[in-house]
């Protein structure tokens, strides 16, 4: 089994995802040991939910879910890159491709594509 320091940030490491096939940065999770163990045993990217202290697997209630494809650690072991193949198209609970749609353009902030779903129909909300 794969150990990773879950030690640094309080049980918690970063997990960044990427779209396997073309690169593009998509969302950063955190994950604990038990989404880390979930992530490995099912092959979907499952995260730890500050907000709700809960596990989560994403796009359970959405339906974009993500498989994982590739998992690399960096050099500390405190950190993953999951290469997936994200589901239906967005990654992002705002209906966007990516979590990083939002681009700092001098001392203003510029959208960059539009949403893939809209998340009042998806989220019930």
């Amino acid at each position: 089994m794969v150990k990773l320091n879950f030690d640094k940030m309080g049980g918690l490491i970063p997990a960044i995802v990427q779209d396997h096939k073309t690169g593009e940065i998509l969302m950063l999770a955190f994950m604990n040991k038990d989404a880390w163990e979930t992530t490995l045993t099912s092959g979907k990217a499952t995260y730890y939910s500050r907000t709700r202290q809960t596990l989560w697997i994403k796009g359970k209630t959405s339906g974009n879910l993500q498989i994982v494809k590739e998992i690399r650690i960096d050099c500390d072991d405190d950190t993953v890159l999951l290469k997936v193949e994200q589901i239906g198209g967005a990654a992002c609970h705002t209906g966007h491709k990516s979590c990083f749609h939002k681009m700092v353009e001098g001392e203003s902030i510029r959208m960059i594509g539009k949403p893939v779903f809209n998340p009042e129909e998806v989220y019930n909300r």
